[in-house]
């Protein structure tokens, strides 16, 4: 699905079905050097038992136009307003690594549109080491293979998404290589470089979650050496968050795709507290 999003083209992927604002809605929003097809498994599940769904490419990232927004507060105003553009006056958000801060931002910002917040594979503060900082800066294809060997607990994860057998590490890698040959605006820069400053330099989180009016859930994988749990304690108290764990590392979406869609769901089905 095709958008116009602040003046240029955005992407919103519907999980198979045309999208109806006058259901419930989803929008999905990816991390670092992803685009919406991480989402593929959740996105079609929802959508096809009776939700919308708008999986998003950010700016500079898969089909959406550049450049790249110039913080995570940016891209909440960008996200809130590609729901604008769909027509969903109201939405559940849900995050991955990066997108779980836009989402956290997305509902301080308006709390009145968002039901409800899932952040998958969150942090705060989520710091990133000037050491991979610089690496990203001066080779990022190194900088790519050393995320994925962080990003994933296991080889071979079994069961994988998109099938039993599915090579997750070259999956992972073949896509941040491709959103690297594709980022665009960046002044000379790179979109490695670029999304990594963005998690490193946000500091709002704990001013946004006093603003949050949503039940929030945090889906974490035991074994992730990107975004600690031991990194969710403060956050997850200040937005008195329901907490999923599952044996994964921080590509939980491939590494234990059942275990997300059942924590999502159920993460959807909470009930917004009465104002």
């Amino acid at each position: 699905m095709e958008l116009t999003v602040q003046g240029r083209k955005a992407y919103a992927y519907t999980g198979g079905k045309p999208f109806d604002a006058t259901l419930p809605c989803v929008v999905f929003i990816h991390g670092a050097m992803n685009d919406h097809s991480v989402w593929n498994l959740l996105a079609r599940w929802f959508a096809h038992h009776g939700h919308a769904v708008l999986a998003v490419d950010q700016p500079g990232h898969g089909r959406s136009e550049g450049p790249p927004a110039a913080s995570v507060e940016a891209l909440a105003d960008w996200t809130l307003a590609l729901l604008d553009a769909a027509g969903a006056k109201r939405a559940a958000a849900v995050g991955h690594s990066m997108g779980t801060l836009v989402g956290l931002e997305m509902a301080a910002r308006a709390p009145e549109r968002i039901t409800q917040l899932a952040m998958i594979g969150t942090a705060y503060p989520m710091k990133v080491s000037e050491t991979l900082l610089t690496l990203g800066r001066d080779d990022p294809l190194r900088a790519i293979d050393l995320v994925n060997n962080l990003s994933h607990a296991s080889i071979a994860a079994k069961p994988s998404f998109p099938g039993p057998g599915m090579w997750v590490h070259g999956g992972a890698r073949a896509l941040m290589r491709r959103m690297l040959a594709g980022g665009i605006g960046l002044d000379g820069g790179n979109l490695f470089e670029h999304d990594f400053r963005l998690c490193d330099a946000y500091a709002n989180g704990l001013q946004a979650a006093a603003q949050v009016r949503c039940p929030v859930s945090f889906i974490l994988g035991t074994r992730d050496q990107m975004t600690s749990p031991k990194v969710t304690r403060e956050l997850a108290q200040a937005l008195r968050a329901k907490v999923f764990t599952l044996a994964a590392g921080h590509s939980l979406m491939t590494e234990v795709p059942d275990g997300v869609l059942n924590a999502v769901r159920q993460a959807l089905a909470r009930a917004q507290e009465p104002a």
